[in-house]
């Protein structure tokens, strides 16, 4: 059998003995007192509690209930019905005319009783913890026709506990945390375990707490459950987590009380109790001396036992390091000293640094051993010698020159050396991507830079370019240098006016008024700044019109002399004026200004400017205009109608050579050609005419021509060499005619003929009969040709 039910049994056997002890002392010792109710006189009557049947109890002498509350055992397990309580009544004679009638929670399920004897027997298991108690009413009725003899009373069955509900820990298991090296009797929590038996009655609910497992490094105080440190110096280090088991037991702690178990899992938390420290006492680096700044040189680390903000450190630069070569940062992810490049190294000036760093803690609390938060370790650092590029002078050089220097100057110089301990020769070269006029040249030994090209300061001022030094034995090894030139300013342009100004005078102005402000400016820049000098021409010192006044800030103002200036006598003045510079020698130049005279209202607002304005009649009226048109219109109709009568012909007329059609006439013998298109000489007309003039056939041309040696007139009375003459007029001055060279054709000779194309012509006279001086007279498209043919007759001459 398990311990557990042993130690219920006996309990429960136990509780069983101390109910049966109680009883018979109250019985024969003390009257059952309760609450009474009389329904009729005589007879005695009582009601028994918790008795064995056939025990007799202290009657009323008044007739009436003897009433008590009944107490039953929980979780009686017995095969009978366990007897609770019998009921008794004066009207219970013993001859059976009466019986008992049990109401009210659980009767007749749970509690019934007898109907003659009134024992009130227990059905069933019961157990406290569900109910402690039933609330029931008893009453007496005839056993002939079940009318109630007296009223009901109620009575009570409490329901009496024994332990068998052990303690619980309803919110275990449990976890606390307590900080490392706390002091003795440090609360670390509280637990709580709970009884479901009855705190009242007996000890079954008294509990009491105890350690089971966790010591000697913690207690629990065996009343309020307080878990406390017991053991000094728990260090997380060595150990970080605790299982703390804790009992607690009721019946007061006694042999036989019930108990339950709980876990509580302690964790120590980490106070900054442990000091930095580095792996090692000498760290040694190789840096090359080409790395550049802020590259990585070396890592150093100083652990840390604590965790958490506790662990970390910072570190720090604390000897050996005068220059501000180094610098070191913590990396927050591995907590690790990073040692950095703040200055170039350079293997010719120092070779190795020795350096002491200190790693320390950010968080720094009184530590339980007095030690210091902090550690240094030595770091060794040794500067390797690498091929270096050349090193120039100055990173940039800034140069003048004169900008009418001549080629070949030497604007200046520039430098760099080879740092390396070898000091290899050095070669310097211009970018021509910066220089890609080639303005300037460099010796490649010695970086002078000379002028190759003309300057201009108004082209441009400055010139930038880049130099570069090349080591002789390693051409890979290459330096730049930025070289400004400034080009000097001489004086070498001539002031010029400001603008094109358009003096504009008033025909009614007043001597001396102000016709035009006048301002020079200059492209060159003079150190001193510029001052300009104005004057008149010397043929115009003696001016009857205008003058020049000095406005003493390099403008001059253009004076009128007199107020006789008229639009119809003269509109326009020119006013020369020499313009001079300051500089050295002194540039000049003379500009020529403008003056219009314009007629302005007495307000001095500009009218018109032109001269024939004068003299038109002012202010017409509309009707004068109407009629003035209808005059000119009317002259126009008369003439035109006078020039038609003097006229036979109709104003348009078409030879019958210009009528093309498919019949064709020849004058010439002969099969004649094939072609069946006719030659059409329109092609020689001009659509628009030239300049507006456009020959009518209907008026003799009023061109005349000396007659010429084998001229003729063609069919039908043409006058073929007077047509031609006027068409090459014409051809001459059309602006829209094809160029002279362009392929023209002007006749087509058909498809599929048999007779040859007239490539060329032929005549019996030879070439000295001709003369080809004509070709002179017909323009400038001709005139090459009549050069040619002259040039030709001189030969055969000569």
């Amino acid at each position: 059998m398990p311990v557990r039910s042993k130690e219920m049994l006996m309990d429960l056997w136990m509780s069983l003995l101390l109910v049966w002890i109680t009883c018979v002392s109250s019985a024969s010792m003390t009257p059952i007192t309760g609450q009474a109710r009389s329904t009729q006189t005589g007879g005695p009557a009582a009601v028994a509690s918790g008795l064995g049947e056939g025990q007799r109890l202290l009657s009323r002498a008044k007739r009436g209930w003897v009433w008590n509350q009944m107490f039953v055992l929980e979780e009686f397990s017995g095969r009978d019905p366990i007897l609770v309580g019998r009921l008794h009544t004066d009207l219970d004679v013993g001859n059976k005319n009466i019986k008992y009638v049990l109401s009210g929670e659980g009767a007749g399920t749970i509690f019934a009783i007898n109907e003659l004897t009134g024992d009130i027997h227990a059905m069933k298991r019961l157990d406290r913890e569900e109910k402690a108690e039933y609330t029931l009413k008893a009453q007496v009725v005839d056993a002939d026709n079940n009318e109630p003899l007296e009223p009901p009373s109620e009575f009570i069955i409490k329901v009496q506990d024994i332990n068998d509900n052990p303690p619980q820990f309803i919110e275990g298991p449990y976890h606390a945390s307590v900080p490392e090296m706390s002091a003795v009797g440090t609360p670390v929590t509280r637990v709580t375990a709970t009884d479901a038996d009855d705190p009242v009655y007996g000890n079954s609910a008294k509990l009491v707490y105890s350690i089971l497992d966790g010591q000697p490094y913690f207690s629990v105080d065996p009343n309020t459950a307080t878990i406390k440190i017991a053991l000094h110096g728990m260090d997380r280090e060595m150990r970080e987590e605790y299982l703390v088991v804790i009992q607690a037991k009721d019946m007061g702690g006694h042999m036989g009380g019930l108990s339950g178990t709980t876990t509580v899992t302690v964790t120590l938390t980490d106070i900054n109790d442990n000091p930095p420290k580095f792996s090692k006492s000498l760290y040694e680096f190789v840096i090359p001396e080409d790395r550049t700044v802020g590259e990585v040189g070396g890592r150093v680390k100083a652990n840390d036992r604590d965790i958490g903000e506790n662990a970390k450190s910072t570190y720090n630069i604390i000897e050996g390091d005068d220059q501000g070569s180094f610098e070191i940062i913590t990396d927050t992810q591995t907590q690790e000293g990073i040692l950095r490049l703040k200055k170039p190294l350079d293997y010719e000036n120092k070779r190795t640094f020795t350096l002491k760093v200190e790693a320390t803690n950010i968080r720094a609390e009184p530590s339980p051993s007095g030690g210091p938060f902090k550690d240094t370790a030595t770091v060794k650092i040794t500067v390797e010698d690498t091929d270096e590029p050349p090193v120039f002078s100055k990173p940039m050089y800034l140069l003048e020159v004169k900008e009418n220097a001549p080629i070949n100057t030497v604007i200046g110089t520039v430098t760099a050396r080879d740092p390396d301990a070898s000091g290899s020769l050095v070669r310097y070269f211009i970018d021509r991507h910066t220089d890609l006029e080639r303005q300037f040249n460099i010796n490649v030994d010695d970086g002078k830079i000379t002028l190759a090209k003309a300057l201009d300061r108004e082209t441009d001022t400055w010139h930038n370019i880049t130099v570069t030094a090349t080591e002789v034995r390693n051409h890979s090894q290459i330096s730049r240098a930025n070289v400004a030139i400034r080009v000097m300013d001489i004086n070498d342009n001539a002031p010029e006016f400001a603008d094109e100004y358009d003096a504009v005078l008033c025909e009614n102005g007043k001597p001396g008024q102000v016709v035009q402000i006048v301002s020079a400016v200059d492209k060159d820049d003079p150190i001193q700044g510029h001052y300009f000098d104005y004057r008149l021409v010397p043929e115009m010192l003696n001016n009857p019109n205008f003058t020049i006044k000095n406005n003493q800030d390099n403008t001059i103002s253009i004076l009128a002399k007199h107020d006789t200036f008229r639009r119809q006598k003269q509109k326009l003045y020119y006013l020369p004026i020499i313009v001079t510079d300051n500089g050295n020698p002194p540039m000049s130049s003379t500009n020529t200004l403008t003056i219009r005279v314009c007629g302005c209202s007495k307000e001095g607002i500009v009218g018109s400017c032109n001269a024939e304005a004068s003299v038109l009649p002012i202010g017409l009226s509309m009707g004068a205009l109407i009629a003035i048109l209808a005059c000119i219109i009317l002259l126009l109709v008369v003439l035109f109608v006078t020039l038609r009568r003097h006229k036979n012909e109709p104003l348009i007329i078409k030879d019958d050579e210009d009528v093309r059609e498919n019949i064709i006439r020849y004058d010439d013998e002969g099969g004649g050609e094939e072609d069946t298109e006719a030659f059409d000489i329109a092609t020689l007309q001009n659509p628009d005419g030239i300049n507006g003039y456009l020959p009518r056939k209907d008026i003799k041309p009023d061109l005349q021509f000396m007659p010429r040696a084998g001229q003729h007139s063609g069919p039908n009375g043409v006058d073929v060499d007077e047509f031609i003459n006027v068409r090459l007029h014409e051809a001459d001055n059309d602006p829209t005619a094809p160029p002279y060279d362009s392929i023209q054709i002007y006749g087509y000779e058909g498809r599929g003929s048999m007779a040859g194309s007239l490539s060329s012509l032929e005549t019996a006279s030879s070439d000295s009969d001709q003369n080809y001086d004509y070709l002179r007279e017909w323009g400038p498209r001709f005139r090459r040709l009549g050069e040619l043919y002259s040039v030709g007759e001189s030969d055969r001459e000569t």
